[in-house]
């Protein structure tokens, strides 16, 4: 909620999260990365990941380093669902 890349939750299926979001930080940004992650156990079929994105925005230039927290749920092997937070403001920020 408040994220840039928000506007289409849910992303449903491996298009729309491939269309909607990685499509879209490739566009928009240059070196983008996550740095520093740390994996952590919550319980039989969660994953806490906390870490930083780091880039350079394409169209202003300006550097981003935001922290982030990843909950995935896994069954099986295979993602179910996934809850990020972040920094919007510091995003919103360095996208204007």
């Amino acid at each position: 909620e408040g994220f840039s890349y928000a506007d289409g939750n849910p992303y449903l299926g491996p298009d729309a999260v491939l269309n909607g979001v990685f499509g879209r930080l490739n566009a928009e940004w240059d070196n983008f990365t996550l740095t520093n992650r740390t994996y952590h156990d919550v319980d039989q079929d969660k994953v806490l990941v906390t870490g930083y994105y780091s880039a350079t925005n394409k169209a202003t230039r300006k550097p981003l380093k935001a922290q982030f927290a990843h909950l995935w749920w896994v069954r099986n092997g295979k993602i179910q669902k996934f809850q990020q937070y972040t920094d919007t403001h510091q995003w919103a920020s360095t996208m204007n």
